[in-house]
């Protein structure tokens, strides 16, 4: 039996939003396992262009200057193959990519 995809929620910053072509949230299907590198996977996948933007082409390591959220949570530093929450796989909450802010 084949596991139907589950549509998820996605926010990007605004400079990814522009790369990409989309609008403020867009919507991805996501087949199991439902982790973060799945979804970064599929977002990679749909959006060729985002490719090493969000993740170093070499190591496949978040770039330093991105975060993720989930549920108020950031999820940034969890391992890649831990699983989404069930919020955001239910799409009561988007996965957020934000663009962390440095300066003085």
């Amino acid at each position: 039996m084949i596991s139907p995809a589950i549509p998820v929620r996605v926010e990007l910053p605004a400079h990814l939003r522009q790369l990409a072509g989309v609008g403020h949230e867009l919507l991805l299907e996501l087949g199991p396992p439902a982790t973060l590198a799945n979804l970064l996977d599929a977002l990679e996948t749909s959006f060729p262009q985002l490719q090493g933007t969000i993740r170093d082409h070499a190591t496949g390591q978040r770039r330093p200057f991105l975060r993720f959220f989930a549920c108020q949570e950031d999820i940034s530093h969890l391992p890649l193959d831990t699983p989404l929450p069930q919020a955001v796989l239910d799409g009561r909450e988007p996965l957020l990519v934000i663009g962390a802010i440095a300066g003085g």
